[in-house]
């Protein structure tokens, strides 16, 4: 409930006007989708996901407001159980030098290809790894963002009071690495919802030189939790929590070398570790990427990316990680290629997207083929394959969950 109030409160405001001569537009889709498992869950199931979801989205604008609402209804066959997700729901307000959106929205920053350096917003990576269609990555978050428009840049606040951890695959139906397995007494601790604990955000954009540049600052959290056992010698219960977390990047993109480069970079200030001697806390991190994107041919393009993270006070880390605890390398890196080719007029698009850890040797793959069948009925067919690396590395602790995916959707 409490999550929800200001979307409740932005929409009773918007509706307390008359809506006649109004254009109201109502769209949405029919999809179903299924991941089947190359191997058995841990639960013994053959899917990593199976549903059939309707989608409708209803737009509505009285100048100078706008009504959003993106909605799912959906039956997940795997937990046999039916449910209503609010995927979007916001009031925009516009002026000529400002403008304002309430509610649950989608932020999306920075400039990677499946890589977050200073987007800091949710993320839903069972959704990805499961072979779900890529808008369901992204997480909404429930709050406000205000724009400004100055003559020297443009500049963008984010206020999220309510905060929103990623979500991570379900151990019933992913193989996924637990340093304390047999510790089942668990709680977790998300930030409560109070003014101190009320996340930040700032970006400033303008063009310079033909290229699109931004600074970023975030105050916040952690969304990925830490592990905080009872004991460090004889552990019975364990507390996930989400240590506090500031954010200072930037990024430049433009054309260069006849196609577009991007780079970007992050500072991860861990303030409740900023020494790096507390073994249960990340330490602080510097973040970059850099990005080339081309079209090589007629309806054909290639995109690269390397990506790295660099563990900062790392002397501090290695000497106090408990003992049997997987160790991290100081620098953690790997690069992306991307592969798109279209065919038979556009209606067909076969892709690539991999990821390899230079620093693990880990990898996965997502091969996929999507046909457009017409204007409104498309499919596509694809897999995620995972291997080698630690048993504990990002993609090494995936290797058993190999899936192939058939996505179906009816738009309208």
């Amino acid at each position: 409930m409490r999550k929800n109030l200001l979307l409740f409160t932005a929409i009773t405001f918007l509706l307390s006007a008359p809506l006649y001569g109004d254009d109201i537009s109502i769209h949405g889709f029919m999809q179903g989708n299924y991941s089947f498992s190359t191997r058995a869950n841990p639960d013994g199931g053959d899917f990593k996901w199976a549903e059939e979801r309707v989608q409708l989205k209803l737009e509505a604008n009285k100048e100078p407001f706008r009504l959003f609402l993106k909605t799912d209804t959906f039956y997940d066959h795997i937990d046999e159980e039916a449910e209503l997700e609010l995927r979007e729901g916001y009031v925009d307000f516009t002026s000529s030098k400002w403008d304002i959106r309430l509610g649950r929205q989608i932020i999306t920053w920075g400039l990677g290809d499946l890589l977050f350096i200073n987007d800091v917003f949710p993320k839903d990576y069972e959704a990805f790894f499961s072979g779900r269609p890529l808008e369901y990555l992204k997480k909404g978050i429930d709050g406000v963002k205000l724009g400004m428009y100055p003559s020297f840049a443009s500049l963008e606040l984010i206020v999220i009071p309510f905060f929103e951890p990623n979500n991570f695959p379900d151990p019933k139906r992913f193989w996924m690495y637990d340093p304390m397995p047999t510790i089942t007494n668990r709680d977790e601790n998300e930030p409560v919802s109070n003014f101190d604990n009320t996340e930040f955000a700032i970006r400033a954009y303008r063009d310079i030189a033909g290229f699109d540049a931004s600074l970023y600052y975030y105050r916040g959290f952690f969304r990925q939790p830490s592990m905080l056992p009872d004991s460090m010698l004889s552990p019975t219960r364990i507390t996930l929590f989400y240590p506090e977390l500031s954010v200072y990047g930037a990024s430049l993109q433009g054309r260069a070398m006849d196609g577009v480069l991007s780079l970007e970079a992050g500072y991860y200030d861990s303030r409740q570790d900023r020494g790096g001697a507390d073994p249960i806390t990340p330490n602080s991190q510097t973040r970059f990427l850099v990005g080339y994107q081309r079209q090589m041919m007629e309806d054909f393009t290639i995109g690269l990316q390397y990506y790295a993270e660099y563990i900062l006070d790392y002397s501090e880390y290695e000497r106090n990680l408990p003992s049997g605890f997987p160790k991290e390398k100081r620098l953690h890196d790997l690069v992306t290629i991307r592969l798109t080719q279209f065919l038979i007029h556009q209606t067909m698009r076969l892709s690539l997207f991999a990821f390899y850890s230079l620093s693990d040797g880990d990898y996965m793959l997502n091969p996929e083929i999507k046909y457009n069948f017409s204007d409104h009925l498309w499919g596509a067919v694809g897999g995620n394959v995972f291997g080698e690396g630690e048993a504990w590395s990002q993609f090494g602790q995936l290797d058993r969950n190999d899936n192939m995916y058939v996505q179906v959707r009816y738009e309208f």
